[in-house]
Parts: structure tokens; C-alpha cells; sequence
């Protein structure tokens, strides 16, 4: 393997055979790039991710940050990876240029991000500024621009996202952070937020903090609530930095895992000196967070890609060069050598497993990135809202599935390894400790069934949730017929009745007053949908490569041969074999969830609170 951060062949292949993103360049908007350009872009990504990101992770995580005197001291093996990061232009790569960007497609960025996401306690800090820049540029006035958001995104400066409270995490109405007008228009900010991911550091000069807040007097709930900008250091008119601003840091976390990443708690306005500009209209703020909200959802689903790739690179590689026991077919044999773990049927399957969910979570995430870029390519406007809707039904499946199921990668892992695998003398125990947060932030996983179940499938009346539904029932249509696919179309096609089914009956149980069914069962359904959307994918996918396995082989009876000779056929192969084993192993899940959720069981209710421990 050329490398064990991912499998730069699923990466070509999703993009340019799956996805065809060169596409992207017929249109007005990316007419400047081309498919060599992409592809040159990727190979310095897998080159920097290799030399300078990945070697940091060990490191960072035993040496972790440290708070002194008020200031949080970053790993020192971060400094020269974040200068260099900056520096060659990674910093908002789907930006405009006008901005400091390169201009290019979401789903370039995206694979290139792919290269850097295993080690988020590094890729947090340029991660969290490209979104709060974002929000500047999307909301800010020309002046917070010109003063903030291009010192952001060249990486001189960095940003957070300030949500969370001590008393208010997932409900963030509950929010006591207050906002005090000033007779010049800015206002004075007092409260305390945690759980603030890169909320301090030494890597950059200054730090903008997007803080939720309400003005006083203003309503309560998420309707009161604004949005501000509160820089560490106040800028003077011509640029230079000012005074540092009223907050203090008030701690660090020390976490299970992301040692590398400071997360902070944070002290508004201890002595009421605390200034703060006001962020697009008062009481939009929730509306306006909620754009970096949806980016850092979709981040977090490719940090769980990510992780879980890693974690799957280096499984294959140890079970390939460790020897342990014989073969099954010689178990007869007292004399028989020992052979690589990766004979062994038990190791195959918890490989093949982690093979279908990664390259399944690849082609999501990255079906995501190019939904966004069909819409700001398109001309027609029924084509824009479709995808745009696309991605509104797909945003809880990426962050929520991506995550946990990332984390159950990182896991199988460690089982591939064995008691070495516990041990912290092999990387994967750190994979699996640095993926858990992602089930945690950016809002939990049950919020994200909860968005799913109560939001999206009910978004334009339905029609964005059935659009989905017709592009997976477009790609079954496609391969009904297939001599060798058919059977695992029909299964495909049960997956989508079940989930159309589902959503139904969730929709009938909310108008007779059952609405605790759907609310209490809304993880369960999304991970169903989860299931039947990488099922859709991997169909799509074992399409496209048995065409090509066709070509290079088109006598089936001799493949089996082929495959040991020519990599090209062992990848195609490969994919069409992972589609084969997630359809009919994995898929069938969701009749479980089914059955479970039509008996109408509410014992999550029902039960008393003094039962759960006598």
C-alpha cells in the first residue's frame, strides 16, 4: 500500500468514474481548472498529509496543551505543519479568490481534507477559522470583512464557534451569555462558554471568537438570541492589534482523546470590559450559526471517514505481515506453517466490514461535497433546490452514521490487532480515542436523528426526502437487469421501500398522537438510513466497476486469475465484492429496526425512573 492514511485509488475512482467531478469544469465557475490540475492539488495534499501531518499525531497527542499564565500552549510539533499549511494556500480552498481562496469546487477540498482529517487535533485550528470566516463573509458588514476575515483566511488569525454553556449545551435557548448595547453601537458581552474547540493558542496573533449572546431585554429562547464578534485582541482603525479584550481562559479539558486540540472554557467580561461587534441582524443569531453549524456537521462526518480509513489502512497492513497460526484448509496439518493473519475467516470478515463502511462513507461524504457544487453550477433552478435539498435530507446522515460508525471502524481495528491493538506502542487505540468526540460535538447524534425525523424528512412537504428516494431508485432502475447485480438492486429497492415505509408510518403516528414513536425511535431510523443510502452508493459503485472488470476481463469464468495479476481488476473487483457483502450482510439490519419500531414498544417511557437502579 503506497499509503495507510487512505486508498488514494477509492479517492480517483469516487471522484472521476463514480462522480465524473471534470466535469465541474465545463461549467462558468470552475472553467479554470481541469482534471490534471485536481489531480496535482491531491497529490500535494497526499504528500503534505504524509510528511507533515501525520508524523505529529503521535507526538501531540503524549506531549497534549498546556495553559500558562492565562495562555494555552499548542504541541510544539504543530508550529512548522500550521505555518506551511497557511502558507500553501490549504487555508479556505473552496473559497473565492477575492477572499484569499483558490476558487475551487467543494468536493476537491473535500478529497484534500481527506489527506488531513485523521489527525484533528492539528486540523481543528485551521478548521475552526475557515468557518467562522465564513460567517463573516456570508453575514458580515464590509467593514468586519476588511478588519476580520481576510487576516482569518490567510491564517494569520484563526476562529471558534462559542455555543455551548455550563447550563446550556444541546439547548442552546437556555443560553445566560448576555449582550449590553453601548452608546456607539457595539456592545459589552458577560458569560461563560466551554467545550470551545482551538478556544486558545499560540499558533496565530490574534483569535475571533463567533459568540452566541442575547441582548438584554430580548426574548428568551432561540428566537433572543444574536451573534457577535469578539476578537482576543481589539483592532485599531489602522489594523494593528489594541488592547486584549475581557475574557480570561478559565481552563482546558482534559480529554480521553484530541490532546493535540485545546479545548477551552472561557470567561466573558469579568470586569464588564469585554467588547463585541454585532453580527448580521439582532436575534438571528441561531439562523446565522446554523450556516457554520451545517459545514462543521458535515467536517465532523468526514473526520469519522477519516479516522475510520486510517484505522482500516493499517489493519490491512498488520494482518497482512502478522503470522499467527495456520490455515483453515491445512488445520490437519501438524507441519503446516503459519500464515498472515488476513487467511483467517474471522479477520477477513471484521476486514471486509471496515472495507464496505469506508469506502460507503467516502462516496457519502463525497456525494455531499458535490451536491453542494451541483447547485452553485447550476443554471436551472428546480436542479439547484434539488440538490440543495439533497444535501439539507443528507447533512444528519453524514455527521451522525460517519461518526459512529467511524468509531466502530477504529474499534474493529483494535480487534484486528489483537492485545496489541490496546496497546499504546501501535496507533490504532489513539485512532479510537481521537474519533469518539465526533458522536459528541457539533451536536450529538440523537440531535441529528432528531433533525433528521423532525425537520428534514418533512422539509418542502416532503419533496426533499423523496428526491433522495428517486436518485436511489433511479441507480436500482439502472441495474435491475444486470446479469450479476440484479439480486443486489432488488435488495436495494426492499431498502428504500422500507425506509419510504418508515418515514410513513413515523408521519401517521404523529397525526393519531403516537408522536414519541418517531421521537423515541429517530437514532435507530437514521442509522437505518444510513444503511440503505451507503447500500444505494455501493450499488452505484459496483455498477460502474463491473463495467470496467468487463472490459478487462470479459470472461467472468477466468477473473478470479486476472485479479492476482492486475491491480486494476483487484480494485474493481474489490468493489463490487464490498457492495456484495454490505447488501447482504449489513443492509438487513434495518428489518430489525422495523420490527422494533412498528410494535410500537415505548418501554424507554414507560419505565420508572427508580427502575433503572433498585
Amino acid at each position: 500500500m503506497a499509503s495507510l492514511i487512505l486508498d488514494e485509488r477509492d479517492q480517483k475512482f469516487i471522484l472521476y468514474e463514480l462522480l465524473d467531478v471534470a466535469k465541474l469544469c465545463e461549467s462558468a465557475k470552475y472553467a479554470d481548472f481541469s482534471e490534471d490540475m485536481f489531480n496535482m492539488i491531491l497529490t500535494e495534499a497526499q504528500k503534505f498529509a504524509t510528511e507533515e501531518i501525520f508524523p505529529t499525531l503521535t507526538e501531540a497527542d503524549k506531549v497534549g496543551c498546556r495553559l500558562e499564565n492565562g495562555q494555552v500552549i499548542v504541541p510544539e510539533v504543530f508550529r512548522k505543519p500550521y505555518k506551511l499549511f497557511c502558507e500553501g494556500g490549504w487555508m479556505g480552498m473552496s473559497k473565492k479568490p477575492e477572499v484569499g481562496g483558490q476558487g475551487l469546487p467543494l468536493i476537491i477540498s473535500t478529497a484534500a481534507k481527506d489527506w488531513f482529517m485523521h489527525n484533528f487535533g492539528f486540523i481543528a485550528f485551521p478548521g475552526l477559522t475557515e468557518g467562522a470566516s465564513h460567517l463573516i463573509e456570508a453575514f458580515g458588514t464590509e467593514a468586519q470583512k476588511e478588519k476580520y476575515m481576510m487576516r482569518m483566511n490567510t491564517g494569520e488569525w484563526s476562529g471558534t464557534m462559542c455555543l455551548t454553556e455550563p447550563s446550556a449545551g444541546s439547548d442552546v435557548g437556555a443560553l445566560k451569555t448576555k449582550a449590553v448595547r453601548q452608546p456607539d453601537g457595539s456592545f459589552k458581552i458577560q458569560g461563560t462558554k466551554l467545550f470551545i474547540t482551538s478556544g486558545d493558542h499560540d499558533l496565530v496573533s490574534n483569535i475571533v471568537h463567533p459568540v452566541l449572546a442575547r441582548i438584554e431585554g430580548d426574548p428568551a429562547g432561540t428566537g433572543g438570541i444574536s451573534i457577535f464578534i469578539v476578537p482576543k485582541y481589539l483592532v485599531n482603525d489602522d489594523g494593528s492589534l489594541g488592547r486584549r479584550n475581557d475574557y480570561t481562559i478559565g481552563g482546558i479539558e482534559h480529554k480521553m482523546g484530541l490532546h493535540g486540540s485545546s479545548t477551552c472554557l472561557i470567561n466573558f467580561g469579568d470586569n464588564n470590559e469585554c467588547y463585541a461587534e454585532l453580527l448580521g441582524e439582532e436575534r438571528q443569531g441561531m439562523k446565522i450559526m446554523f450556516l457554520m453549524m451545517n459545514e462543521a456537521r458535515i467536517g465532523v462526518g468526514l473526520q469519522g471517514l477519516a479516522s475510520g480509513s486510517i484505522a482500516y489502512m493499517h489493519a490491512v497492513q498488520y494482518a497482512k505481515d502478522r503470522l499467527q497460526g495456520s490455515s483453515l484448509l491445512e488445520m490437519k496439518n501438524p507441519e503446516a506453517p503459519r500464515v498472515p493473519i488476513i487467511q483467517h475467516p474471522d479477520v477477513r470478515r471484521m476486514l471486509l466490514w471496515m472495507k464496505a463502511q469506508v469506502e460507503g462513507m467516502r462516496a457519502l461524504m463525497y456525494y455531499a461535497s458535490y451536491c453542494v457544487d451541483m447547485e452553485e453550477t447550476a443554471t436551472d433552478e428546480a436542479v439547484k433546490e434539488k440538490y440543495h435539498g439533497l444535501l439539507e435530507v443528507l447533512t444528519p446522515i453524514c455527521k451522525a452514521y460517519c461518526s459512529d460508525i467511524g468509531f466502530r471502524v477504529t474499534e474493529q481495528a483494535i480487534q484486528v490487532y489483537g492485545g496489541y491493538g490496546f496497546c499504546a506502542e501501535y496507533p490504532v487505540e489513539q485512532f479510537m480515542r481521537d474519533e469518539k468526540i465526533a458522536s459528541l460535538y457539533e451536536g450529538t447524534n440523537g440531535i441529528q436523528a432528531l433533525d433528521l425525523v423532525g425537520r428534514k424528512l418533512g422539509m418542502k412537504k416532503g419533496m426533499y426526502f423523496m428526491n433522495l428516494l428517486g436518485e436511489m431508485g433511479a441507480t436500482v432502475a439502472r441495474y435491475k437487469d444486470h446479469p450479476v447485480l440484479k439480486d443486489l438492486a432488488a435488495d436495494v429497492q426492499n431498502g428504500v421501500n422500507v425506509l419510504a415505509d418508515l418515514a410513513m408510518y413515523f408521519a401517521s403516528c404523529g397525526k393519531s398522537g403516537k408522536f414519541l414513536v418517531p421521537v423515541g425511535n429517530a437514532y435507530p431510523f437514521l442509522m437505518a438510513m444510513g444503511k440503505v443510502v451507503l447500500a444505494w452508493l455501493l450499488l452505484w459503485e459496483a455498477g460502474v466497476a463491473r463495467e470496467k472488470l468487463d472490459v478487462l476481463c470479459p470472461d467472468a469464468a477466468k477473473l478470479s486469475e486476472v485479479v492476482k495479476s492486475d491491480k486494476d481488476a483487484a480494485f474493481y473487483a474489490g468493489k463490487v465484492t464490498a457492495a456484495q457483502y454490505f447488501i447482504k450482510h449489513i443492509l438487513p439490519e434495518i428489518d430489525a429496526v422495523v420490527k422494533a419500531v412498528k410494535s410500537d414498544d415505548m418501554s424507554i417511557m414507560e419505565i420508572a425512573e427508580e427502575s433503572f437502579v433498585s
